[in-house]
């Protein structure tokens, strides 16, 4: 993988992890589309280690929600009443929302990573998703605040998380649609959404890398690796502030309907290509 390849794998990652229309997909389908000829165990890594520059932009915009949510659980566990303030209440959720992506990823990890090699199963994948984005907008009631969440929507939402262990479903969409279902606030549901990210991504970082250390010469992998992960993070932070904007004011449903367009011109482009 060169420099280029890199730059605009990073803006991809940067833009699509927060938007709901699947980082993951783009990040299989755009180099299928441009026909670039990559190893495939390497950019599978590659593209989760991308992740982590997204993972860092959620931390450094919402440090201080992050910081009071970690203070207020150890001060919890220090005063033996875990759930005594709103802020801790929220990190338990957090952890337990995180459970169920985990449990699906340990039980089907390999099933997962098999698709990525399947751009047409991804494409279709991603069209269909849609219908996430469609049905939560019409049945959430939006009305509910972060702080109103309580454990069964933790479940609830991380078993939408889990979800987007598939690629194509997207898991910006999957637990924002979930937030939804359970009527959140759009701007809330995409709050805790991107709460929700740092640890089961961090966690997956830190599998990817593992993963990475044991691809031969990797170190080859390490300069594109580091200006994709830095692109990530700076178009990931003009991306956050956007959205978070524009869900304040505006339906999700235009999202769907990108989804279903670039579904069909892959699952079109990539057909043809195979006659």
């Amino acid at each position: 993988m060169d420099f280029l390849q890199s730059l605009i794998l990073g803006i991809i990652q940067g833009i699509t992890e927060f938007l709901p229309i699947s980082s993951t997909a783009h990040l299989i389908l755009v180099p299928a589309l441009l026909g670039w000829a990559l190893d495939e165990q390497a950019v599978f890594i590659f593209d989760i280690l991308l992740q982590f520059g997204t993972v860092i932009a959620v931390v450094v915009y919402f440090w201080r929600d992050l910081w009071g949510i970690a203070r207020a659980v150890v001060a919890g566990l220090l005063a033996r009443a875990p759930l005594a303030t709103t802020e801790a209440r929220l990190g338990w959720i957090i952890a337990l929302g995180t459970v169920p992506a985990v449990v699906i990823a340990l039980l089907f990890r390999d099933a997962v990573e098999s698709l990525h090699r399947q751009p047409l199963v991804v494409a279709a994948i991603m069209g269909v998703a849609a219908l996430l984005i469609f049905v939560s907008e019409r049945i959430g009631r939006r009305d509910r605040s972060v702080d109103a969440l309580d454990w069964k929507d933790a479940l609830i939402i991380g078993s939408f998380q889990a979800l987007a262990l598939f690629p194509g479903v997207s898991r910006s969409a999957a637990t924002i649609c979930g937030g939804l279902v359970r009527g959140l606030e759009r701007r809330a549901a995409a709050r805790f959404s991107f709460l929700l990210m740092v640890p089961a991504l961090t966690g997956a970082s830190v599998v990817a890398v593992k993963d990475l250390l044991e691809v031969p010469n990797f170190v080859q992998y390490l300069p594109p690796l580091a200006l994709g992960t830095a692109v990530s993070l700076l178009v990931g932070l003009a991306c956050i502030h956007w959205l978070l904007g524009f869900l304040a004011r505006q339906s999700m449903a235009v999202f769907g309907w990108y989804r279903i367009g670039f579904s069909i011109l892959c699952l079109v482009t990539l057909g043809l290509a195979l006659q």
